[in-house]
């Protein structure tokens, strides 16, 4: 009999991981937030500072970005799940190391088991890269894949799967900004927050 957890188990297991170092320089946790009835899923790479500090995903510029497109198309942080690749901030918010991405990978892998989204929006290289590889699909650059819409079979259904660039990269280059909203656009569409009023999930 397989038996179901539930984001809060994994939370636990999160809070009391030692798998690699980042747990020394880190001050919290940053499990993830949102709903786990959700039907999209946000994955970033990791906590920057705000976030370390804070101990919740997106927080700082790039997050009130990003709850700014949400409030955009129509939903809140709250109707969505929000996580990101590693649960502790690297130090200097360097890139993440293949071997805590291999140790923390298991959590978000955990987590997505537990959810299982229609919809799977990948924020920045890092994430587009792990979720790629999970599904057993050829990321090239998140240039290239940026906006374009995946589909794999899992859990028994049809899931999306769509790379865009991290906020922190539009805050950087203002001029992708026009492209974020039209993206944006896309994931109300899809999940029946646009103009097609054809909604993906059946809650």
């Amino acid at each position: 009999m397989i038996v179901m957890e539930t984001l809060e188990e994994i939370k636990r297991d999160i809070l009391n991981c030692k798998k690699c170092p980042l747990h020394l320089t880190k001050k919290n946790y940053v499990p993830g937030s949102g709903s786990g009835s959700a039907g999209v899923v946000f994955i970033g790479e990791a906590p920057g500072r705000e976030e370390d500090l804070k101990g919740e995903p997106f927080v700082g510029s790039a997050g009130k970005l990003l709850t700014e497109m949400l409030s955009s198309i129509g939903l809140t942080r709250d109707e969505v799940f929000i996580c990101n690749v590693l649960k502790c901030r690297p130090p200097n918010n360097r890139d993440p190391l293949p071997e805590e991405v291999e140790a923390c990978g298991k959590f978000l892998i955990r987590q997505l088991n537990t959810i299982k989204p229609e919809l799977i929006v990948c924020l920045g290289r890092h994430s587009a890269s792990f979720i790629f590889d999970l599904f057993g699909l050829q990321f090239s650059s998140i240039t290239k894949l940026c906006g374009k819409v995946f589909e794999v079979e899992e859990w028994g259904k049809k899931v999306k799967i769509l790379p865009l660039y991290h906020p922190a990269a539009v805050l950087y280059r203002p001029q992708l900004r026009e492209e974020y909203e039209r993206h944006f656009r896309l994931i109300g569409e899809l999940c029946g927050k646009g103009r097609k009023q054809k909604t993906l999930f059946d809650f």
